[in-house]
Parts: C-alpha cells; structure tokens; sequence
C-alpha cells in the first residue's frame, strides 16, 4: 500500500527542485545538532510555519526510526489510527513504514488500530516529511493520527511506545505534529501558548494537557505533544528547549487572527 501526497502543491511545492529550493530558505545554518528523543513542530503550509519547523529539524540528529504523531483534522478513521506498513510517496521519494515497530505498538495498544483512511487526506505528518527528508535521505516511519483523546489514553499511548522503542534497541526520533493557539489576536496568542510552553519546559505532560483543557487553549496536538513528552520523559529524557516561537500574524501581517506556532527541542 503506498499512500500519495494530500497536500502537496498546496502547503509546500510538488516539484522535487522547487520544495528544495522552498526547504532551504526556512533551515538555519551552521548550528551545532543534537541527538534528540522528541520534538514539538508546526504543520502548517511552509510560508507560514516553515521558518519554526526548518529551525528545529535543521539543529536534531534524524534516525532510523521516526515516530510521527499528528492530530486528526479530518474526522476519517480510527481515534488512535497507526499506518502500519508500505510506503509514503513523497516529491523528495518513498519512506518506508517501519512496519515491525508499528506492529509492537499496535499488539501492545488494543485501544489503537491499523488504519489508513485517517491518513489519505491528513496533512499534520505529512508536511513534517520533506524537512525530515532534507536531512536523511532515507528513514523508516510509524505514522500514528489521533482523535482527542483523554490524558490517560495518552500515557498508555505513551507507553506502548516506549516499550517499542525500547525492543527495537535503536535511536527513535518521536515528532509531535502541532500548531498552537488559532484564531485570536497575536498578543492573546502569545500570552496562551506561554502557558503551554511553560508546562513543556518543566517536562510536565500532565501539567501541559490540563492547562490546555481547563483554559480552553486550541492546540490542536495538544495529545501528540502530551504522548511525546510522556514517552521521552521514560525514555530518559531530561529537559527541553523552546527554539523558535512566532504567529501567522508576523508573515500575513494580520494580527488579529493569527495561529501560533512553537519548535521545540526534549532531550
């Protein structure tokens, strides 16, 4: 089963020399890369969150392995639905399912399931792909949409994970596909997503997923971020970093109905 582009020629360029041409002008360059378990990156098109993506992805060391979370903005498919194996075309070429990953995952999760249908039209994971691909040619990938879910479904998500991760005995790279606020003014979003980040800084998925809930801050992958720093957090990971932050509002110049986005490095 390969699945083909949704968004390309839309949120980046199809054309391979193009999207390299588009790629470039977000990354920075001569940063010094680390080996990171997770990050926090935007989803948005390239013209609007690609400067906070490019940051990220230009300062990490990318794997074998790259776990992909993405919110579920389509309603299509299974709550917690893992592409469990072939390939994703993409104008950079075809990524390979890391299909013995995604089968640990699932035999561990009976609350998740293989599915494809919520991956035909999600753009969350797949616009993470070309800066991914910039980097590492070649790498496998474990596709994983979710629904809203509730905070302990994201620790058994999390854990699934990890013992996953930990069987395959290989550095995983775990992306959490996310924009932040939507739709409010610059200032407000600014001040909300500090909120957010401030729980992320302090490794505290807990802390992150209630502020989101209780204050009604429209993150949409406030889970994928939540089962990110959940499973880093048990992998070992000890601190994390705010790279980059900044709102539609500083490329449309619209400040008054902007969506945040926010690049984040857990190691």
């Amino acid at each position: 089963m390969a699945r083909a582009p949704a968004v390309a020629g839309r949120f980046y360029p199809d054309d391979p020399v193009a999207l390299l041409e588009e790629v470039q002008r977000h990354l920075e360059h001569e940063t010094l890369k680390v080996s990171a378990q997770g990050v926090i990156v935007p989803h948005a098109g390239f013209k609007y969150s690609g400067d906070v993506a490019g940051s990220v992805y230009s300062r990490i060391e990318i794997p074998d392995t790259v776990i992909l979370l993405g919110p579920n903005h389509t309603g299509m498919g299974e709550r917690i639905a893992v592409y469990s194996h072939g390939s994703w075309v993409m104008p950079f070429g075809d990524l390979e399912i890391d299909a013995h990953m995604a089968k640990a995952i699932l035999k561990d999760l009976p609350i998740a399931r293989a599915s494809e249908d919520a991956h035909q039209l999600e753009h969350s994971l797949e616009t993470q792909l070309p800066f991914l691909q910039y980097f590492r040619k070649q790498f496998k990938l474990v596709p994983i949409c979710l629904m809203r879910l509730s905070f302990d479904e994201c620790q058994m998500l999390a854990g699934a994970i990890v013992r996953a991760v930990r069987s395959c005995n290989r550095p995983v790279l775990i992306v959490a596909s996310s924009d932040m606020t939507h739709y409010e003014s610059h200032t407000d979003a600014s001040e909300k997503d500090q909120r957010v980040i401030d729980q992320i800084l302090k490794m505290d998925p807990e802390g992150l997923f209630r502020t989101v809930e209780k204050q009604g801050i429209t993150m949409c992958g406030v889970n994928p971020a939540t089962v990110m720093l959940t499973a880093c957090k048990e992998l070992g990971a000890t601190q994390a970093e705010l790279i980059r932050y900044m709102t539609s509002g500083e490329i449309s110049g619209d400040m008054d109905q902007v969506v945040g986005y926010a690049g984040m490095i857990v190691r």
